[in-house]
């Protein structure tokens, strides 16, 4: 008898998060696994864990929270030094801009 092996098939999670802690949760994006300290994506600090959970791969290169419409470049992630914060956490009264 001779055994065959099924061809693997498309990914189906290309991008989901896989921690969450009180420092900042890890995203495994294929096979790279990536982790976003609060201290610099802060505006994950005080959301619900769900929210955080719904992310969403657009493009290769960009992911999503819809729920919290944030949307940052996976290169923001590997590299924030690069990328400094365009706007803070929206305070009473101050601008709500999340962009990266």
């Amino acid at each position: 008898m001779r055994m065959t092996s099924v061809a693997r098939g498309a990914d189906i999670s290309p991008v989901e998060v896989t921690n969450i802690s009180l420092h900042g949760f890890w995203v495994l994006l294929h096979e790279e696994e990536l982790f976003l300290p609060f201290s610099e994506f802060p505006w994950f600090r005080d959301v619900a864990v769900g929210k955080i959970l719904h992310i969403e791969l657009p493009s290769e290169n960009h992911l999503y929270w819809p729920e919290l419409d944030v949307d940052l470049a996976v290169e923001s992630i590997r590299h924030p030094e690069r990328f400094p914060l365009v706007s803070q956490v929206a305070q009473p009264g101050g601008p709500a801009d999340a962009a990266r």
